[in-house]
Parts: C-alpha cells; structure tokens; sequence
C-alpha cells in the first residue's frame, strides 16, 4: 500500500509536515492481498478521513493559542509600562508633597518622557462599544474577535472586546459574528504610551462597577463640554493621565488568569496528540492482527511525520508561558509558578470514607430513637403538642429539607464523575478547592447527626415535662450554631467552600447587580424549589428575635400583618431573583430567550399568588383561577425542562424524541426521567385537594410534598449539566477564555 499526501486548498509548501495537507492510503492492486479486499479499502479510507481529521483540529487549535500568546505578551509590554507609570507617578507625587512642605526645591513638574502617558475620552455606551471602536479593534487584531468573542468578568480596567460570551475556547466564528457587544464602562479611554494607545474599558459586573459607570459617564460628558468650550475659545486642553495602582493591579490579575488558562489549554492540546498517536497505534495493531499483514510499519510512518505529531509550536509556547508567569508573577520562583500553572490536586482519603460510616449508623441509632421517643409521645399527629409542631419541628424540617438537598448534589456529583460530565468546568470551580462527592456525604452525615442528636434531647426534655425558656430555646441556639459555623472566619471546616457558597448567595440577592453566570442561576433555581426551607427560616426569625419563646405564643408572627406579608414576600423572592438574572442576562447578551425564560418565573409568582389568595378565601372563584393559572405555568415549566434544560424532544434527531447525543446507554431512562419530573411538577394540586395521610398532622404532609421538590430538583440536575456538557463538547469549550485589560487602538 502507499499513502500520498496532498495539499489542501489554503496549504503551504515545503518539505516534511506541512499544515493543510491531507492523506489518501492507495492500496495495490485494489487490495487483492488482503482476504477482505473491499473492508480494508474502507477500513484505510475511515483511517485516512481521521487522520486528517486530527490535523486540521490540531492546526486550528494550535493557530489559536499560538494568537493568544502573542496578545498576552503585548498585554504584558503594557502592564510593564503602566507599572512603571504608576512608580514614576508616585515619585512625583512624593516631590510635590515635599516641595509643599519645603524639603525638596527639585521641580515638581519633572516627568520621565519614558513612562509619559496621556489619556483620550472615548466615547461608549453602557450597551458596548460603538461600531467605530470596533472597526479599529479589528483592524489591530485581525480576525481575534470572530475567532474568540468577548465575556469580560474580572475587575476594573478591563478591556477588549475579544473573547466569548460562553467565556470558553473554540467558540465558532459565524456565533461570534451574531454576538452583541458585552457591557462595559461607559467614558472607555484610550491610554496612550510611548506612543502607542490602548483601549480601556470595565465591563459592568458589580454594583460597585455600575456607580462607577454612572459617576464616569457624568464626568465624561462635564469633560467634553469643558473641550467645545476650550475649543470655542481657542484654549488648548490636554489632559494627563492619573494611573490608580488597584486598576494596574486589577489588571495584573487579569493577564494571570489568561496565562494561567492558557497553559491549561496548551496542556490539554499536547493531550489530545499523545492520546490520538495512541490510538493510531492500537488500531493498526488491531489491523495487524486480524489480517495477518504487517500494515502498521508503513501507516505508523506517515502518522509519526504528519503535523498533528511533528509540529513543536504547542511545548515550545508551553515554556514561553511558563517563562512569562515565572518572571512577572512569581517573582522568579518556579515552584510558585508551578502551584498555580499546574495545582495538585487534593486527594481523598479513605479516612473521611469511614467517617460517612461512622456518623451514618449514628444517624440512623439516634433517628430511630426519636421517631420512637415521637410515637411515644403522640407527636406529629393532629392531636400533637401544638407548641412543639409550631415552633421545634419547622428547626428539625429545615435542616432535613437543606441536608436532603446537598445529599441529592452529592449524588449528582458522584453521577457527573462517573458519566465524566465536566461539572467543575461548567462551575468554573477551583480544582483544589472544590468539594468532592464524599466530602459532601460527610458533611451532610454529620450534620443530621447533630441535629438528631439535639433534636432528639429536646424531645426527650418535652416529654419529661420541662418547659423552661431554656429549653424552648434549644432549636434556636441549634440554628443559630450552624449559622455561626456557615460565616466562621477561620480556616476550618471547609472555609473556601463556605465562603464561595456565601459569595453566590450575595450575587443571587444583588441581582441584577452581579453579571450572571453559570453557578448564579444554577444555586438560584435550587432556591425556587426551597421555598418552604425560607418560610420555615422566616417564622423561626421572628419567633426567636421578637423574644415569643419566653411566652411560647407560637401565633405571634402569624396574627402580625407586618410578619404575615414578609412570609409572602419570601415565598416570592427566588422566583423574583431568577426572573432578574434572566433580565440581567438578556440585557449582557441580548439573547430573547432570556425573556422568554423571564416568562416562566413570572408564570410561577402569578400562581403563586393565586394560591396565597385561595388559602385567604376558598371561594370557588379563586380556585378555578388557582387550577387554571397553575396549569399553564406547570405546561410553561415542563416545555422549559425537557426542550431546553434539558435538551429533548428534538423530533429530527437520530434518537426520537431525545436529542443526537445521549451520555446514557439506555434511552428508556431518559422517558422515564421525563415522566417522573411531570409527576413531581404537579405537587400543586395539593393546594387543590388537602391531602391528609392518616392521621398524621398537615406540617408533615406539607413536608413530604416539599421533600418531592427537592428530589425533583435533585433529579432535574443531572440532565441539566449534561446537556451543558454536550454543548461546551460540541464547540470544544474545554478552557475559559479571560478578557484581556488592554487593546491597541488607532488614533483619528
């Protein structure tokens, strides 16, 4: 056999490997010396087709990172420049001060001509840039913008507009073109040192960001008036530019990431060589085997010198980067360098496996006991202790309800892992700092024994007949322990993770504040589903602060109008977040199924409130609107869960019904999975029927209601990640792409 090599349209010459070439394997006299002469002429053609294939994707990838090496070391002669603006700047600030006080007679106007800077208004939009701005851009950088769109989310004196709004890599060039402009600052300037200007823009993504927007966008416009007027009168106007230390710095940070993402992408594309040449191998051993011929010898040698395997530009900018962030940013320590270019991951060890063990059979031990203790005790039925079932139980319901939740995020973990669905990437998770499957098992174990445990001597003390504020007092200091625990600042017990989870919840109360990611909207959708987990957070607030323990008047934030419509408001609240975030989104990216996402909650607060008014008056009226309203909603829902969270009911795919790419063997699952979300989407009914399970008490009936949700959220899970999963695959998504800080521009 021979395989030929021949150039691709847009290929380059030369000798040995070159980019563009494509192979085609002849097999002699149309492979008559094989047993199977037309299986091997398709099994060489499929070959072929692969290896071409695997270059022209290497090629492409490795153009594309070898572009962003070369503008992250134009960013960094920036940087450069900037800091040494930002010393020289500081010196004569210093000499200034002095003169004024008398103790230097040195001019306090001398300036470095090295590190002279001026500053240029632009003039921007808070929607993005103006079409102008973005002709120029394109001109400096070529075709950066329609290879890598831009998703600027770090801090101030961020800039260009280059790179995606998924903020991975590969996105496609013909998405790139529909993409609108981010927000960004409006007033951006354009620096200009040594000659050269540079394009500042600070994207949108903070409330401090937006009042800084705002303030610069007033003084911007005071500016350009100031200059017509100056103009007018023929007085020259030349502005000097003040450099603030935290924006270079802000800026340093930003080119780290990118640097850091980048040798993570380059990392991830020497990778994909070494397992593709490994493949080649094992298949042409195969081959070798089957057929009894020696074919590997002769195909092995056209792989080995073809580019995907030969080209050197991907290690070789591999030690650039490394050089680079050795120098800049770890001060020329290579050992530091390397904690944050390639970080260890944390292993889990078996100890905290036994541990699970250890606190599940106390879990169990001590819940059995209270659910005899209870039993015993006539608890949880409609002739129960009303006090107890008013003010302990909705502590106990809580807690089951929050650790049931992050036992079903354990799961989904364990699942994402196990199917390999890249939840940490999605996530945009630090790989040391993330939490495992089993770290969540344990905390989760060792949670609900404690509560138990507490729980359990409460009842105990109840039973006994003591009645003391001590002892009304316990759930609550059991709440507020765990509270205490979530904001402790000391490095224990998870601090990171905490603090991340913290950080959500900030930006999930501040929307729309808070540019919207991923995580965002992910824990913001887990709050809608506990609803009763913030009522039940709500009442046990009011009892305990407004001190109604002492008097055990259970009643008191109910009969309260105040406290009646705050416990309202809560229900509403993560329906209210989530329809902002999908504003906040459609605002960043202008995208309308936002809107029509926005729908959807809207949907959910109006039968919401159409239940709130059914429980106030059960007329007929109210409940005809409560069935109607809550049916469009539920089919509002379902359309939004199967067609696109979860990616289904594509009727043109190659699985009917499903979608082309399916992570699981059993197509049966995934109907099931959609029928059981259908079920569990109609705990509205209860609303409707009053259920009553024997003779248990309607708390507990309202919990197991509210426990399905959370189990449907759980299970909704899943299936949401991977279908994210399937579409960062199908466009190559594997790294972020960070905003760069600076981008040359053209002066008119």
């Amino acid at each position: 056999m021979q395989v030929h090599r021949k150039l691709a349209s847009g290929g380059g010459g030369g000798g040995g490997a070159v980019a563009g070439e494509v192979y085609e394997t002849e097999l002699v006299d149309g492979g008559a010396g094989f047993a199977d002469g037309e299986a091997a002429r398709a099994f060489f053609a499929r070959l072929d087709e692969q290896l071409n294939k695997v270059n022209r994707f290497y090629e492409r990838k490795e153009a594309e990172f070898v572009e962003r090496g070369e503008s992250l070391r134009r960013q960094l002669q920036i940087l450069a420049e900037l800091r040494a603006a930002v010393v020289a700047e500081q010196q004569r600030d210093g000499r200034r001060r002095r003169c004024g006080n008398g103790g230097d007679s040195s001019p306090p106007d001398t300036e470095d001509p090295s590190v002279s800077c001026s500053i240029l208004h632009g003039d921007q939009s808070l929607r993005g840039t103006s079409e102008q701005e973005q002709e120029g851009q394109e001109k400096l950088t070529k075709d950066m913008i329609a290879r890598s769109p831009d998703d600027g989310d770090d801090d101030q004196l961020t800039i260009p507009q280059e790179l995606g709004d998924s903020g991975r890599l590969g996105r496609p060039r013909e998405e790139a073109a529909n993409t609108r402009p981010r927000t960004t600052l409006p007033g951006g300037k354009a620096v200009t040192c040594q000659g050269r200007s540079v394009r500042i823009n600070i994207p949108v993504t903070t409330p401090t960001r937006t009042v800084t927007a705002i303030r610069e966008l007033l003084f911007d416009d005071m500016l350009s008036q100031s200059r017509r007027s100056g103009s007018a009168n023929g007085t020259k106007c030349g502005d000097k530019l003040s450099i603030n230390k935290r924006k270079v710095h802000q800026a340093e940070k930003m080119i780290r990431g990118a640097l850091i993402e980048l040798y993570k992408g380059l990392g991830y594309l020497k990778t994909y060589r070494s397992l593709n040449m490994m493949a080649f191998v094992k298949i042409l051993k195969k081959f070798d085997k089957v057929t009894a011929k020696e074919a590997q010898s002769i195909y092995l040698k056209v792989v080995e010198s073809s580019y995907f395997n030969v080209s050197d530009k991907v290690i070789r900018l591999m030690d650039d980067v490394d050089e680079l962030f050795v120098r800049h940013f770890a001060e020329g320590d290579k050992r530091k360098a390397m904690k944050y270019l390639k970080p260890n991951q944390r292993e889990e060890s078996h100890t905290t496996t036994f541990f699970i063990g250890l606190f599940t059979g106390g879990f169990a031990a001590l819940f059995i006991g209270y659910c005899i203790m209870a039993h015993i005790a006539g608890m949880y039925t409609q002739q129960s202790n009303k006090v107890y079932m008013a003010t302990s139980y909705p502590v106990l319901s809580m807690f089951s309800l929050f650790f049931l939740h992050l036992f079903l995020y354990g799961c989904n973990i364990f699942m994402w892992r196990k199917t390999r669905i890249n939840y940490t990437f999605i996530f945009e998770f630090t790989p040391t700092k993330e939490l495992k499957y089993r770290d969540v098992f344990l905390i989760c174990t060792t949670s609900m024994t404690i509560v138990i445990g507490v729980m359990f001597a409460h009842l105990t003390l109840i039973v006994k007949g003591y009645s003391s504020c001590a002892v009304q007092a316990i759930p609550g200091a059991l709440l507020l322990v765990f509270l205490l625990i979530l904001v402790c600042p000391f490095n224990i017990l998870y601090r990171s993770c905490r603090y991340h989870f913290l950080t959500v919840i900030r930006n999930i109360i501040l929307t729309p504040f808070y540019k919207v990611v991923m995580v965002d909207f992910f824990m913001a959708d887990q709050l809608c589903s506990q609803v009763p987990l913030l009522r039940s957070l709500e009442y046990l607030a009011c009892y305990y602060i407004t001190s109604s323990y002492k008097t055990q008047d259970y009643g008191y934030c109910t009969r309260v109008k105040h406290f009646r419509d705050l416990a309202y408001a809560v229900s509403f609240l993560p329906y209210y977040w989530r329809a902002m975030q999908c504003a906040r989104r459609w605002f960043d990216e202008g995208d309308i199924n936002h809107i029509v996402n926005l729908g959807k909650y809207v949907s959910a607060m109006l039968a919401a409130g159409t239940k709130v008014a059914y429980e106030n008056d059960n007329s007929a009226g109210w409940l005809s609107l409560v069935v109607i309203v809550s049916s469009l909603a539920t089919i509002y829902q379902l359309y939004w869960d199967f067609v696109k969270d979860w990616g289904l009911l594509q009727f043109n795919s190659k699985n009917p019904w499903l979608r082309n790419d399916l992570i699981l063997k059993q197509k049966y699952i995934y109907f099931l999975s959609m029928g059981l979300n259908l079920i569990l989407r109609l705990a509205w009914l209860q609303t409707v029927i009053h259920p009553n399970i024997g003779s248990l008490d309607s708390r507990v009936t309202l919990f197991i209601l509210a426990a399905l949700e959370v189990i449907r959220r759980g299970h909704w899970n899943f299936y949401r990640l991977e279908n994210e999963h399937l579409n960062n695959a199908g466009k190559f998504r594997a790294v972020k792409v960070v905003p760069l800080p600076f981008h040359e521009v053209e002066e008119d």
